[in-house]
């Protein structure tokens, strides 16, 4: 008795707790996977065109990846089901009827952390043009999220970057979990850390990878046009392969896509290609974010690569873009 009268003080303190001499509600944690979504949509719509709608913008296949992947998954209920646990989910996408058409966001409504998107409508052609126009905003801002939650999670098992001799010496600071061990630092200018990854066909094989580096900034309008080149001479050096002749290069016959972005509020390159070993068979993703650091006359480079052979990559590539997008330079 003793026992359950125990349990059931906790369970309420779980639910509300005084601060202030207020009743604060503690919200019970959320659930679902990174890069997945919970879609609220009425049955009839999901079956017609606004659901082939969000199949069609949603499905887009994140680029660089070995295998097709979509940008986001998705999971749909309909409305009348969206209750108790079900709110739960970390990120959710809810359709509403209303008197206006737009779109609001709100945090930790029901969970936390959350992300809930409602997207007011009048008519079917209001629902069918929000998703159509405004669908990829909506995948940023749940991309956004990801990747603070993902971080939030790093933060608490990460390691002391300032006892790496590269990052150190550039001056630089970022979120990086405990999980990934020292492969290479010259204390100077190039450090590689790897993760063993422990899922899928992949397990005791795959790996995450983290590459920082920098090289003088030259001339800004060649900035592109060289990322490319940079990588394979960077591979040539550090990332041999099992034989003489081997080593890591940019995939041939893929062309990599970059676009221009931001890390700690500057300007910068995000790369993503396929990576492949010279004279070899091993291959995967990579990300490269190549960072304008005009104060100090230099591009800062954090790369990830991805091997994991016949499995699903995204995730892993997505770890690798949050870590990126901690990176703070001092």
């Amino acid at each position: 008795m003793k026992k359950i009268l125990t349990l059931f003080i906790a369970s309420l303190t779980l639910l509300s707790c005084k601060q202030n001499g207020k009743r604060e509600i503690i919200l019970p944690r959320s659930n679902g996977n990174t890069n997945s979504i919970l879609v609220v949509m009425k049955g009839d719509d999901w079956l017609s065109k606004p659901g082939d709608e969000i199949r069609r913008v949603f499905g887009e296949h994140q680029v660089g990846l070995p295998q097709p992947e979509t940008l986001l998954s998705v999971d749909q209920i309909d409305p009348s089901g969206f209750s108790k646990f079900i709110r739960n989910n970390k990120a959710v996408l809810l359709f509403q009827k209303g008197d206006s058409v737009g779109i609001s966001t709100e945090y930790d409504k029901y969970a936390a952390p959350q992300i809930v998107i409602k997207a007011t409508y009048k008519d079917e052609y209001d629902l069918v043009s929000i998703i159509k126009n405004r669908g990829k905003e909506i995948i940023q801002l749940f991309k956004d999220q990801d990747v603070k939650y993902t971080q939030g999670i790093f933060k608490r098992e990460k390691i002391d970057v300032s006892k790496l001799g590269t990052v150190n010496n550039l001056g630089l600071d970022l979120i990086i979990p405990e999980r990934y061990r020292l492969v290479q630092d010259t204390l100077n200018n190039f450090l590689w850390m790897r993760q063993h990854l422990k899922s899928g066909i992949a397990r005791g094989d795959g790996t995450n990878n983290i590459l920082i580096y920098s090289l003088p900034l030259g001339d800004e309008t060649k900035i592109v046009d060289n990322i490319t080149a940079v990588r394979d001479s960077i591979g040539k050096i550090f990332i041999p392969g099992s034989k003489e002749g081997m080593y890591m290069i940019t995939e041939q016959a893929y062309t990599p896509f970059t676009y221009e972005t931001k890390i700690d509020g500057k300007k910068a390159y995000e790369t993503r290609g396929k990576w492949e070993v010279k004279n070899d068979f091993m291959a995967g993703p990579f990300l490269n974010y190549t960072i304008v650091d005009k104060k100090n006359n230099r591009l800062v480079v954090f790369e990830g690569f991805t091997y994991a052979p016949s499995v699903n990559k995204r995730d892993f590539v997505f770890e690798l873009e949050a870590i990126a997008k901690s990176l703070k330079i001092k």
